[in-house]
């Protein structure tokens, strides 16, 4: 499971992947009044001085500044980073649901680029790229020990043009081939249908600065064509987003001024009450929900989870949850329970630091432990060997109280073992897999069974069972 580094969008190698942003905050001009160590800050300089004195190659001032700081911030928690100009824009695009590339969200492990999570409706999400492939060759290039910029840059390209991936995946004897066409990356957040006459269906992917009015949108459209019976709220596989926005989610469904998710942290802007109020969801003064039928909050809604569920949207699931305004099926939640803030810094640059834990209106830290469904449903996807917050190096733990205790180790075994490269004859290697399932499709497992718990049938708990009541005897 092992050491993530740091995790980027394939295409403008935005950093996404389980955040819960608190987007853009003023208190990076807040002044440090804190005593400077100078033992240590004169053991910094006599280790600056020696590499640029005896190291093999001369190394420039501003490499050796900048891979300080890459590595005092990396060293707090996986999802702290330094943001340098060109990933502190491309963060800020990513909130607005667009990327050029491939569609794949990636991370770096013991020197190994290791998929994160393909985006759906993308080249890497229809090739069948997969959540723990390791991505060994771009072309003819080795990935072992290649910085992820560079394994970014590498995968990025004009629109039209092919890039062919090498892949270990565990579960193959082979290396696995994709050949994969650039995109332009247009990530539509929400996305919405009819199941049948008085149930509808409504999958959010990330929550972006348009999350909220696109659902308000869907959920008007769903009662134009009558009143509804149930409502599937589908966040399987969801990386998180902007926290407003998952105020904005449960908001819809929640009472007025129904707490929604709670802050704790050092500074006084890390305290935080949120509400199901206008100011804590809208920015530019529109209030988008304040025109959704009165039946939105009452209509039964469940709401669908599974091990890539993470921060803004385990937040939607626990409100819901806690208010018993819904009930949650699927397996347990990626478990991301900490906020992180986009301080700007100077030169355009920025830092994104983990400024607080949140917690669910009952309480409940799920740091380290994810969201416990109502109702168990495995529909297979869900393995063993899914990478969630527990597994991170680093990640924030809270003790037995739920008090917040600091960083510790993870325990997770360590990553195996990746090849330098694939063969070099790639007639060799495996033909990559069919693509996995979509999302809300006619074969969707825990889909269906969550219709049926809306219409108050028997849920099935595993798709195995299902198979074995199915063959004959």
């Amino acid at each position: 499971m092992g050491n993530w580094k740091k995790a980027g969008l394939i295409g403008l190698g935005a950093v996404l992947g389980v955040l819960l942003s608190l987007n853009f905050s003023a208190v990076a001009q807040r002044e440090a009044k804190l005593p400077i160590p100078y033992e240590d800050l004169q053991l910094l300089s006599a280790v600056f001085g020696k590499i640029k004195s005896d190291y093999v190659e001369p190394v420039s001032d501003e490499k050796l500044i900048k891979e300080a700081i890459n590595g005092m911030v990396r060293g707090l928690d996986p999802h702290s980073d330094f943001l340098d100009a060109e990933a502190f824009k491309d963060l800020q695009i990513s909130t607005q649901g667009k990327f050029g590339g491939l569609g794949i969200e990636v991370g770096v492990e013991d020197g190994v680029v290791r998929v994160v999570s393909p985006i759906e409706d993308t080249p890497a999400f229809r090739a069948g790229i997969q959540t723990g492939d390791l991505i060994v060759k771009i072309d003819d290039t080795a990935t072992r020990g290649l910085p992820l910029s560079k394994a970014v840059d590498k995968m990025r390209g004009k629109p039209g043009t092919d890039v062919v991936l090498t892949i270990v995946r565990k579960s193959a004897d082979q290396p696995l081939v994709f050949t994969l066409t650039r995109e332009e990356i247009n990530v539509k957040s929400v996305r919405a249908k009819m199941l049948e006459p008085g149930y509808g269906y409504v999958r959010v992917r990330s929550f972006q600065e348009r999350t909220g009015e696109d659902l308000a949108k869907a959920l008007k459209d769903f009662y134009k064509q009558g009143e509804l019976k149930g409502l599937v709220l589908d966040v399987r596989s969801d990386p998180g987003g902007l926290l407003n926005q998952a105020v904005a989610v449960s908001a819809a469904f929640l009472p007025k001024d129904a707490l929604v998710v709670y802050t704790d942290g050092r500074t006084p802007d890390a305290k935080m009450r949120l509400t199901a109020t206008k100011d804590n969801y809208t920015r530019r003064g529109d209030d988008y929900l304040k025109d959704l039928p009165a039946a939105v909050k009452k209509v039964p809604i469940a709401v669908l989870v599974d091990g890539g569920t993470a921060s803004a949207s385990e937040i939607v699931a626990g409100a819901l949850q806690d208010h018993k305004r819904a009930t949650v099926l699927g397996t347990q939640t990626f478990g991301k329970g900490s906020v992180q803030t986009i301080l700007p810094l100077s030169n355009t640059a920025g830092l994104k630091l983990t400024t607080a834990r949140y917690y669910t209106p009952a309480g409940r830290s799920i740091q380290a432990k994810g969201i416990e469904p109502d109702i168990y449903v495995d529909d297979g996807r869900d393995s063993s060997n899914r990478i969630r917050e527990a597994n991170l190096e680093r990640h924030l733990e809270t003790n037995k109280a739920g008090a917040p205790t600091g960083p510790a180790g993870s325990a997770a075994p360590a990553a195996p073992n990746a090849p330098e490269a694939a063969p070099k004859d790639n007639k060799s290697a495996v033909q990559p897999q069919p693509p996995r399932f979509e999302f809300g499709a006619d074969d969707d497992f825990q889909l269906a069974q969550a219709m049926n718990h809306l219409k108050g049938q028997p849920v099935i708990a595993s798709n195995k069972s299902m198979a074995a009541q199915a063959k004959p005897q």
